[in-house]
């Protein structure tokens, strides 16, 4: 795909707005929205974004600043998953941790916001500790965000421990949304001002695009990607009032920015710097587009993912009917249908003809892989893999230049793994997913120079399209995720069976 972003002009112009942001005080808490490290979405809608961008950026001010990371009791205790890891909020947390030292960051703590002793928190906390992570546990303040004269003394932020920072930015960012970021850095301000430090804050969220109009598919998509928290993007009157100027931010910032404006004004015992939500922000993603014809495209191919995803959770009870209908209105806003995504046809195309050839009771599963060529390439379940594990060997023969009639798994290994589920594992499901696909493979390419010729293309699978016309289970959506490939699936379950799938 060609690039329709440019991420050097990005970190260049982003880094010098913090900079000069930063200037104004002894010390900045700068809230991150969105994901520090591996921004899948904004790589997706914005083709030439580099998903580390924003660690990169930190990194170049590495000098300079220190990192705070918050974490909900509530969202430990509920064990809520990162939708784009497949992993629980906690277990976020530490492989934040782990990425944040790869790339020499200075953490100073984890805050547990919201804490009132939870169990599965409190086995955390200790778990943390243990490893000498430095934790800091947040109370609930009664009233808050509405009464600004609690939140704003000793029995609200005043009841939190002050956390000690020596660098000028401390970034304050969490697994997901409403992890405390805001009320932890507002927090901070409390702390400071009452020693007579002088602090800042400000918002750093890639999305949505201030200046992009506000029903361009680049925002659209934002809206999508969130719709579980009903993020709806919304002209910034603040701004417009005060500057004449369009902007857009979403309702949550907008709701927020009144209370927030007079929360800093009592803490500060001045009138506050900034005049709208819009001016919170630092973010300058805007000025990296470089192509608008091409981020909107993608941006729209975005909106159909994020369609399906919806759908499936929709179906598995996840989601309410209400996030459903607005993602379908979003659908049409775009003016967009399932069928817009190029492996979505040729997936249910197959399946019709398998059902048409004595399978019309069946259940039928199959994977549709776009290729970068666009080449389609699918895949069928069958009584010795899954359709994941077949379009993957499938394609991967095709990047090779391989004969489709030759076997690149020995059959006595794919016998072995089935007998050693069947019987010894006593597994109700015998076919091999894409995880035992991806091991018979390996081990076949010691001995098999043409298993070794297909195992070496899978790195090229990064970035390629997928659909499959049922759901798939969480052990190969977590393969075809590792491998780079972004999947679709149509709202069905594979089988009548409520817990074999």
């Amino acid at each position: 795909m060609k690039a329709g972003f440019d991420p050097h002009k990005y970190i260049e112009e982003q880094s010098k707005y913090i900079l000069e942001r930063v200037n104004n005080y002894d010390k900045l808490y700068l809230e991150f929205g969105g994901k520090l490290v591996g921004d899948k979405h904004a790589k997706r809608v914005l083709p030439g974004f580099d998903e580390d961008a924003k660690i990169k950026l930190l990194q170049k001010l590495k000098d300079q600043a220190e990192i705070i990371i918050c974490v909900y009791a509530g969202d430990i205790e509920r064990n809520k998953i990162r939708g784009d890891f497949g992993i629980t909020y906690d277990m976020e947390v530490l492989r934040l941790l782990d990425d944040f030292r790869s790339y020499d960051l200075k953490v100073n703590s984890v805050v547990i916001t919201r804490y009132n002793g939870e169990p599965a928190t409190k086995v955390f906390i200790n778990k943390l500790e243990r490893r000498n992570i430095k934790v800091y546990k947040h109370i609930s303040i009664p009233g808050y965000p509405a009464d600004v004269d609690t939140i704003v003394s000793e029995n609200g932020y005043g009841k939190n421990p002050y956390i000690s920072t020596t660098k000028p930015i401390v970034v304050v960012t969490a697994p997901g949304a409403n992890s405390g970021k805001l009320a932890t850095c507002l927090s901070q301000l409390y702390h400071d001002y009452k020693n007579g430090r002088q602090a800042g804050y400000s918002k750093f969220e890639t999305f949505p695009v201030w200046n992009l109009p506000l029903k361009h598919p680049v925002n659209l998509a934002y809206e999508a990607a969130t719709i579980d928290l009903k993020d709806v993007n919304m002209i910034d009157n603040f701004h417009f009032e005060k500057y004449h100027e369009v902007a857009v931010n979403y309702n949550r910032d907008l709701e927020m920015f009144p209370v927030v404006k007079r929360i800093i004004e009592k803490i500060t015992g001045k009138g506050s710097v900034y005049h709208s939500p819009t001016d919170m922000g630092v973010n300058r993603v805007g000025f990296g587009i470089i192509d608008d014809d091409i981020v909107s495209e993608a941006s729209k191919q975005e909106i159909i993912r994020r369609y399906f995803a919806t759908a499936c959770d929709f179906k598995k009870g996840l989601l309410d009917e209400e996030s459903l209908n607005r993602m379908k209105v979003i659908m049409e806003e775009v003016q967009l249908k399932q069928e817009d995504r190029p492996c979505v046809m040729p997936a249910r195309d197959y399946a019709a003809k398998l059902r048409g050839n004595g399978h019309e009771n069946e259940v039928v599963s199959v994977m549709a892989f776009e290729m970068h060529d666009g080449k389609i390439i699918t895949g069928r379940s069958s009584s010795t893999m899954d359709c994941s594990s077949a379009a993957i060997l499938n394609a991967i023969k095709y990047l090779g230049g391989i004969a489709d009639e030759i076997f690149l798994l020995s059959p006595l290994i794919l016998s072995t793994i089935r007998d050693l589920k069947e019987k010894d594992l006593n597994s109700k499901i015998t076919h091999l997913n894409a995880n035992e696909i991806l091991i018979a493979l390996s081990i076949c390419a010691v001995t098999n120079p043409t298993a070794q010729l297909a195992y070496d293309k899978l790195s090229i699978l990064k970035g390629i399209q997928a659909h499959c016309t049922s759901m798939l289970n969480k052990n190969d959506e977590q393969i075809l995720r590792k491998l780079g490939i972004d999947v679709t699936c149509d709202p069905y379950y594979p089988s009548e069976n409520l817990y074999y799938v």
